[in-house]
């Protein structure tokens, strides 16, 4: 990526679209997840659907959920004025990842650049590769080990959900009392909160929901995970449990290995011989 504006001028929009929405540090986040599940980080998740594909945004994991599509095009806009088909949309979101979390109180990393932008995209990968938020932990490193992200990676990268919301639709088996029993007052608020509609939001970290810490570990603790893939880490076997609760002690411990694990899940690559290129608009192929 050879345009010496971008960073500052993608910082500069992240921090705007934060203070106008603190909620959209999260939503930015995210995308950049379900974008490298799917087929290596090449902002396929970012394509509306064609004639030839129907794209993800209307995949189980994605539809009514993703948001902050609009935040990455005003983005590719203005750097498409400054840097004309220079900075990819899949480096934007690499980037907008890291400045959300930078905005939100976390750390900070170097992004590494250069990816290529995807002119096709699938519902389908989407569906079977982005874990769902009732995965049991078998599941969740599975998910993570058939892209060669390990079991730690999946611990530290669950740790997003330090911010952000998600529906009661995606956790109505921790309401309905299945589960690891705990958390009464907890589970009872969150059936309070439900009650009237599937659709309402609950924050993912109850306790600071705006800001990137390692409370989300603390919760689990306390049993006040929010999604049932969140909670089950406390009692899954071998070194999730154990990283949970290292996590949960020490700050920086988790700051530090969550960098390490963003950064290797930004290096997922796309298939074998997939041509990409650098899109003027991330929502269409040139």
């Amino acid at each position: 990526m050879t345009c010496p504006q971008a960073e500052d001028i993608i910082f500069s929009r992240v921090e705007q679209a934060v203070a106008a929405d603190p909620r959209m540090a999260a939503s930015l986040l995210r995308l950049h997840f379900h974008d490298c599940f799917v087929n290596g980080c090449d902002a396929s998740v970012l394509l509306d659907d064609t004639a030839t594909f129907v794209g993800e945004k209307t995949a189980g994991p994605n539809l009514n959920s993703l948001r902050g599509f609009d935040v990455v095009e005003s983005i590719k806009s203005e750097l498409e004025e400054a840097c004309p088909q220079t900075v990819s949309c899949a480096d934007i979101l690499a980037i907008v990842a890291r400045d959300s979390v930078v905005l939100s109180g976390g750390p900070t990393w170097q992004v590494e650049v250069g990816r290529k932008d995807s002119r096709s995209a699938s519902r389908q990968a989407a569906n079977n590769n982005i874990p769902a938020p009732t995965s049991d932990v078998a599941t969740l490193i599975q998910k993570f080990q058939n892209l060669g992200l390990s079991t730690k990676d999946m611990v530290a990268l669950s740790g997003a959900h330090t911010i952000g919301k998600a529906r009661c639709s995606s956790f109505t088996s921790r309401i309905g009392g299945s589960g690891d029993g705990g958390g009464s007052e907890f589970l009872q608020s969150l059936q309070q909160l439900c009650s009237g509609s599937n659709a309402t939001l609950a924050h993912l970290d109850i306790a600071t929901p705006a800001t990137f810490d390692n409370q989300y570990y603390i919760n689990l603790l306390s049993s006040e995970g929010l999604l049932p893939s969140d909670q089950v880490l406390l009692t899954g076997s071998g070194d999730v449990g154990s990283l949970v609760e290292a996590y949960a002690m020490d700050e920086m411990l988790f700051f530090g290995d969550f960098t390490v694990s963003i950064v290797r899940m930004g290096r997922l690559a796309p298939p074998a011989g997939v041509v990409g290129e650098v899109r003027r608009s991330c929502r269409v192929v040139n």
